[in-house]
C-alpha cells in the first residue's frame, strides 16, 4: 500500500478541481446554512459592503471539501487500474488558520488546491498518520479566496 507522502510529496500542489458558484446555489447554500442578507439576495447584497451577492464562506469551504473527495475517489480509480493499493484515509482531526481572503461572487469559478506541508506518526494512536496540508481555492482572476492548514489522518 502506498502513502501519501509517497504519491504527494511534501510542497508539491495538487489541483482538486474547479467549482463555479451560481446564484442559484448560492442562494439555495445560504438559506440553510447561512441566511444572511448578502448570500440570500442580490438586491440587498448590493447595498452591503460586498456590494453584489456572494457565497458564504462555509460554501467555499464545503466546495473544497467538495473538490477534494472526488478528487480522491477519481485517484483510487486510477490507482486500481494501475494495480496500486491506494492509502488508507481515515477522518480529519481539524484544520488551523481559516481565511477568507475575498469574497467568492455569483458566476465566480473557484479552483481549490492541496499542498502537502507534513506527514508524521501520530504520537498518541500507534498505526495512524496526521497528513497536514495547505488547502487553498483561487477565483478565475487569479485572486486567492480562501487558504486554510487541514490535518487527514492515514492509517499506517
Amino acid at each position: 500500500m502506498m502513502r501519501m507522502i509517497e504519491l504527494y510529496p511534501i510542497g508539491q500542489r495538487i489541483v482538486l478541481g474547479d467549482l463555479l458558484f451560481t446564484p442559484e446555489d448560492i442562494v439555495r447554500f445560504a438559506s440553510q446554512f447561512d441566511p444572511q442578507p448578502f448570500h440570500m439576495d442580490a438586491e440587498k447584497a448590493r447595498d452591503t459592503m460586498f456590494g453584489g451577492l456572494c457565497a458564504s464562506g462555509w460554501h467555499t469551504c464545503a466546495g473544497w471539501m467538495k473538490m477534494m473527495v472526488a478528487f480522491h475517489k477519481a485517484e483510487a480509480r486510477r490507482f486500481a487500474a494501475e494495480g496500486i493499493a491506494p492509502p488508507r484515509m481515515g477522518p480529519s482531526p481539524g484544520f488551523n488558520d481559516l481565511k477568507w481572503l475575498k469574497p467568492v461572487f455569483a458566476g465566480d469559478t473557484v479552483t481549490y488546491s492541496q499542498t502537502p506541508l507534513t506527514s508524521r506518526a501520530s504520537q498518541s494512536r500507534p498505526g495512524l498518520i496526521i497528513n497536514t496540508g495547505l488547502a487553498e481555492g483561487v477565483n478565475q482572476k487569479g485572486e486567492p479566496v480562501l487558504r486554510f492548514e487541514s490535518s487527514v489522518i492515514e492509517y499506517a
